[in-house]
């Protein structure tokens, strides 16, 4: 931070009896800031840039700007300060793909919570697949990587103090996917700006992931007959789930821990005529290239590979990997905005040409110290108090879970299991697919929970974890009947920290989490 930052930042604030109001925000002056506009918005229903109207919001203060740290910067943001029940905390929320927006409902729910709530677009505006904004500007390429979240907040810290006469006794950062990502720079590169961070299901080893995605695509459409349609994919998932049960016991639905099952893709071969219950022999192949995953001509894995049991539904191989017709998955977009404008930065790049090897390196080269945030050493975040809690869906199609447990177990060799379990904590989730959804128990977060308690929500566990001390040793996931809050609960699991794994107890409902311990 520079010297004229600092002192920008942290300049006395009026008190409460000055009655600083949210009109006077806009004079507010923040070096490298332009503050566009500061209008207090009353309670009810609030029509957002983007996307439909937000009900029952309270009334808040709606602070928008622009931060501009470089000459080709113009990073957008947004602070929500309510103007009442203020609970003390500052949320700062992230972005999913290549970001280019700010998503309104969560600051609507971080606000209607007590928070004061800051967001960011990353400084570009585009659809989350979208990545040409990123050809011929490198600076947009780093606010993207690592600087927007950071710059973000510290400018809405000091909103913060300047409208409620004092700081934020607390901040905390939560989101999912690239805003997984986001989570694990903040804690690496500026262990400063949040006391404590959820990080969901990262895609902290950028250029490998992405790598994957473009080793994907040409695994399922270099050879068209080899392609698995999406009516394949419930005769893929079904065979697995049947061997998965086999050895776990427990005929739930769910593959608890797919690291321990496999399926022999040469199983599904079609004996006969080919139908939608068995695989080609070109097909058979491709799914023993997937379940494998990519490797570098020396024998190293890239980024995991794909697991069994989370091919169907709405979030699974159709979504992801195959997609809903050949070319079209979200892996395959990522990839290719990512090498055609981020590394090779030419709009005629062709997956075709794809190298692994030598492309990776390229991307690795260039961009892995902008976008990869897998530093182990997390003693600065440690030192200060912090506290992080990452979550990873074991059905995840888009970024394998596999990808969390080696960070995590990076950080222990680093710092020491005993001394990382003591600030930093994994959660898998059997059944859950990218972020939220699957078969298995998936509700965890804010809304979703099944009680607003630190039992059952990994928000407020992170905060009993840094304000009273109290780590998270199981948190309790639902799974609703109808897919949300108020449709009845099917099945309740207990999520365990990372290496243990809920083991039922032999006796009891296996829709019941309290049938289930933390164990080994």
């Amino acid at each position: 931070m520079t010297a004229a930052l600092l002192v920008a930042l942290l300049a006395p604030a009026p008190g409460p009896s000055a009655g600083p109001s949210c009109e006077s925000l806009r004079t507010l002056k923040l070096v490298q800031t332009t503050i566009a506009s500061a209008e207090p918005v009353a309670a009810g229903p609030f029509t957002a840039p983007e996307g439909p109207p937000i009900e029952n919001l309270p009334a808040f203060c709606r602070v928008t700007g622009s931060i501009a740290p470089s000459a080709d910067s113009d990073i957008r943001f947004e602070v929500w300060l309510p103007a009442s029940g203020w609970n003390g905390r500052l949320r700062g929320l992230g972005n999913g793909g290549f970001a280019g927006s700010i998503s309104y409902p969560p600051m609507g729910s971080a606000v209607s919570a007590g928070y004061a709530v800051v967001a960011s677009d990353t400084g570009h505006r585009g659809a989350a697949t979208d990545a040409r904004w990123a050809a011929g500007h490198p600076e947009k390429v780093i606010d993207f990587g690592y600087r927007a979240v950071h710059e973000t907040t510290e400018r809405a810290k000091a909103l913060v103090r300047a409208f409620y006469g004092r700081p934020a006794q607390r901040a905390y950062f939560h989101s999912c996917s690239n805003g997984g990502r986001e989570a694990l720079m903040e804690a690496q590169r500026f262990p400063d700006d949040y006391d404590g961070i959820v990080a969901g299901a990262p895609a902290n080893f950028f250029t490998h992931l992405v790598t994957k995605g473009a080793w994907e695509m040409q695994a399922t459409l270099a050879d068209p007959a080899g392609y698995i349609t999406a009516a394949k994919l419930p005769a893929i998932e079904a065979a697995a789930l049947a061997a998965c049960d086999a050895k776990d016991g427990l005929k739930d639905g769910l593959v608890d821990d797919p690291s321990q099952c496999s399926l022999d893709p040469a199983t599904l071969a079609c004996a006969g005529t080919e139908s939608d219950a068995c695989l080609s022999a070109a097909q058979v192949g491709t799914l023993k290239k997937l379940y494998a995953g990519p490797h570098t001509k020396d024998g190293r894995p890239v980024h995991g590979h794909q697991v069994v049991g989370g091919e169907t539904g709405p979030g699974g191989w159709s979504l992801w990997v195959t997609g809903p017709a050949p070319g079209q998955s979200l892996l395959a977009a990522f990839a290719t905005g990512f090498y055609r404008d981020m590394v090779f930065e030419r709009p005629d790049w062709d997956f075709r040409t794809f190298d692994l090897d030598r492309d990776m390196k390229v991307a690795d080269d260039k961009l892995a110290g902008t976008l990869n945030a897998v530093d182990p050493d997390l003693g600065r975040f440690r030192d200060r108090g912090g506290k992080l809690l990452v979550y990873h869906g074991w059905d995840d199609a888009a970024i394998a879970a596999s990808n969390s447990i080696e960070y995590y177990q990076s950080v222990r060799t680093r710092l020491g299991a005993k001394e990382t379990d003591a600030f930093a904590r994994l959660f898998l989730v059997p059944g859950m697919m990218h972020c939220a959804g699957g078969p298995g128990p998936n509700a965890f977060i804010g809304p979703g929970a099944l009680h607003p308690d630190a039992d059952h929500d990994v928000e407020r566990a992170v905060e009993r974890w840094v304000e009273k001390g109290t780590a998270p040793e199981r948190i309790v996931a639902v799974r609703y009947t109808g897919g949300r809050p108020g449709t009845g609960v099917a099945r309740t699991r207990p999520l365990c920290p990372y290496p243990l794994h809920a083991r039922w107890s032999g006796s009891g409902s296996i829709d019941d989490a309290a049938s289930f311990a933390c164990a080994p």
